[in-house]
């Protein structure tokens, strides 16, 4: 998993509450494990219509947010299902860092599982962030992870918090797979100790 430490990007105005999975990615594009090539198809129903062309109002089909690595978004995002294509779909459109107001509880850990960093922020500093994101002269956010900062465009910083635990892993870019291999060492002693003891499992 890639590390996340500071991110200097886009940042998208997302003025929706309860933004959940199925807007995200659809259920009919859940027929892959694969967690590339999605980014085609995250919001589908709200970029495209029926026959494939742009919805030019959606925020991702505007300019300069079509590269946004940075979602604003209204409060509950990330509810309704629990589908891990959602955070894979978003991850491969670009976006790299989410911030509203409270997430759904899947998705929010899914997030770190795949290197999204959600940030919860108070309603207060989410309109503030969304009114700055809105000014598409000076769009670019820089998210401090090891700081705990978010930068404004102007240079004012909004602090926010965060698990140390989850931090620490996103900091060091670590999902289950790569916190197992920590104990790597544990696991080979404990199978070498179990063949010695138990040689017929490995027969």
């Amino acid at each position: 998993m890639e590390k996340f430490i500071q991110l200097s990007g886009v940042a998208a105005p997302l003025d929706m509450m309860n933004i959940d999975t199925d807007m995200i990615i659809p259920k009919l594009h859940l027929r892959t494990i694969k967690r590339t090539g999605l980014g085609k198809v995250v919001f589908d129903e709200l970029r495209f219509n029926t026959d494939g062309s742009e919805k030019p109002e959606f925020i991702l089909n505007q300019e300069p947010y079509r590269g946004a690595q940075i979602l604003i978004a209204g409060d509950n995002f990330g509810c309704g299902s629990s589908r891990e294509h959602a955070p894979w779909a978003l991850l491969d459109y670009g976006i790299r860092c989410i911030i509203s107001t409270s997430f759904a509880d899947i998705f929010y850990n899914n997030c770190f599982k795949n290197g999204i960093l959600p940030i919860t922020v108070s309603q207060a500093e989410l309109e503030t962030l969304m009114a700055d994101a809105a000014d598409r002269d000076h769009p670019v956010f820089t998210v401090d992870l090891e700081a705990k900062e978010i930068t404004r465009p102007q240079g004012d910083k909004i602090r926010f918090n965060i698990d140390d635990f989850r931090r620490d892993c996103l900091l060091n870019g670590l999902d289950d797979i790569g916190l197992t291999l920590q104990e790597v060492d544990k696991i080979d002693a404990f199978e070498a100790a179990q063949r010695q003891q138990q040689p017929w499992l490995y027969a």
